[in-house]
């Protein structure tokens, strides 16, 4: 009996909190004030940052190169098992395919619908989806010879996915509130799941072994779903203005990067229907974008610096309100923060 109870605090004091805080920060630089998804995988970050795409060794947070001349990234995909890296181009409508070890391109461009924007490698088909912003589709591309295999509508706006390794891929449909469960060999939409009371999902990642979906949504939630049947198991707190979301199999934890209010929401599964909020830990204004290390452990976050806002202009002959400026980005300031215990 006793020492039930102690493991029982042990557990409770475990998850009291998570031990993230800031480690480093990793200067970037170079032009451009917009940004999407990061990456990490094989001991690189990949950070998409205008129209190029840095790339940083992870251990030790130095330049490792950068793919270069792209047009308005917004996220990159790695298929390790080919030795290729997939970059979406939102404003030229296609993907950009690269070798791993040298970071040159390789081949054409490849099109897609419009506005491609998050983009993931599926092991379970060996295929690319690039999901489109602006036609509500989505574009599957052969990993491993670049070829498009087809195109799956999607009647909505199609925002972060993750697969399950065999043979579907979930998207997160945000002017819908739904997740839709895509077969990824046959290309069809399976299943339109509402994730009531989730209001405009955003970030999405799985834990493949429980088959729980995580998404990240702008009425400050997280809603955990059965990829089985649909059913939204669970809903927990997170901070304000969240986009993207992770999970570490090897921790147990959810991440939720919410750029609003500075926060990093982190969530441990304690059973498939059962979760903790550990903590929220303070990170930096509009650091929205992340990307989870699941050898380390680490989570990276995309950040800049940005001048004080400029007065409004007054207002026009008639009466309307001018636009206000746009806040500039201190020049050099892109980079990352590395959060780790």
């Amino acid at each position: 009996m006793h020492r039930t109870i102690i493991a029982l605090l042990a557990v409770s004091v475990a998850f009291a909190q998570s031990g993230y805080h800031l480690i480093k920060k990793i200067t970037i630089g170079g032009e451009g004030s917009s940004w999407d998804y990061l990456i990490a995988d094989g001991g690189r970050v990949y950070v998409s940052h205008t129209n190029e795409v840095n790339v940083v060794d992870a251990k030790t947070g130095e330049a490792a190169g950068k793919i270069t001349d792209l047009h308005g990234v917004h996220g990159i995909a790695i298929a390790s098992e080919f030795g290729r890296g997939y970059i979406s181009n939102g404003r030229s409508n296609t993907v950009t395919i690269f070798d791993l070890k040298t970071l040159a391109k390789i081949g054409n461009e490849i099109p897609t619908g419009k506005n491609p924007d998050a983009i993931i490698y599926d092991p379970g088909s060996k295929r690319i989806f690039a999901f489109n912003g602006s036609s509500n589709d989505a574009t599957a591309i052969d990993a491993k010879d670049g070829t498009v295999a087809g195109t799956i509508p999607l009647d909505g706006k199609p925002e972060f996915a993750a697969g399950d390794g065999k043979g579907h891929v979930y998207v997160n449909i945000e002017d819908k509130s739904s997740v839709y469960d895509i077969d990824s060999k046959k290309l069809t939409v399976v299943h339109k799941w509402p994730l009531k009371p989730c209001e405009e999902p955003s970030g999405l990642a799985m834990d493949t072994k429980t088959r729980r979906i995580f998404s990240g949504c702008s009425n400050q939630m997280v809603a955990v779903m059965d990829a089985d049947s649909g059913k939204v198991v669970a809903t927990l707190p997170i901070g304000k203005g969240v986009d993207a979301t992770a999970f570490d199999p090897g921790t147990g934890y959810v991440f939720d990067s919410c750029g609003q209010d500075a926060t990093l929401s982190v969530i441990h599964e304690d059973s498939p229907d059962k979760y903790s909020v550990v903590e929220n830990v303070k990170t930096h204004a509009g650091a929205r974008t992340m990307a989870l290390d699941t050898q380390t452990h680490n989570v990276y976050l995309a950040v800049a610096e940005f001048e004080a806002a400029a007065p409004a202009p007054p207002p026009s002959a008639d009466g309307k309100a001018a636009p206000r400026p746009r806040r500039k980005m201190v020049a050099g300031s892109f980079g990352l923060l590395e959060f780790g215990k």
